[in-house]
């Protein structure tokens, strides 16, 4: 599945036009979820849907997202709260907000 050309720059550190959207759906979802707009979020909503958003934040354990945006997507996508709390006291994630460090993906 190509992706639309709308979304190129969040991709800029990787080739564009090889991306998959079913071969590479974790990256995809990832990326947009933590730099994406509302319009890439929108597209991102209608073509993979919140479940399979919702999965994949669960399998990376919400990395790469920060604090506030799990938050939100928690919310918009009902990731379970506990989970989200776990995740979030977590004594690596802490020690990178506390350094300032957003969590790599």
């Amino acid at each position: 599945m190509p992706l639309p050309d709308a979304l190129t720059p969040f991709f800029w550190d990787c080739n564009f036009r090889a991306l998959d959207g079913q071969r590479d759906a974790d990256f995809v979802i990832s990326r947009i979820l933590a730099s994406g707009t509302w319009e890439a979020i929108r597209w991102l909503r209608r073509e993979y849907g919140d479940t399979q958003i919702r999965e994949c934040i669960m399998r990376h354990r919400g990395r790469g997202l920060s604090s506030e945006q799990l938050r939100l997507w928690e919310l918009l996508v009902g990731l379970p709260a506990d989970a989200v709390n776990e995740w979030l006291s977590s004594v690596e994630r802490r020690t990178w907000e506390e350094a300032g460090v957003p969590d790599a993906y």
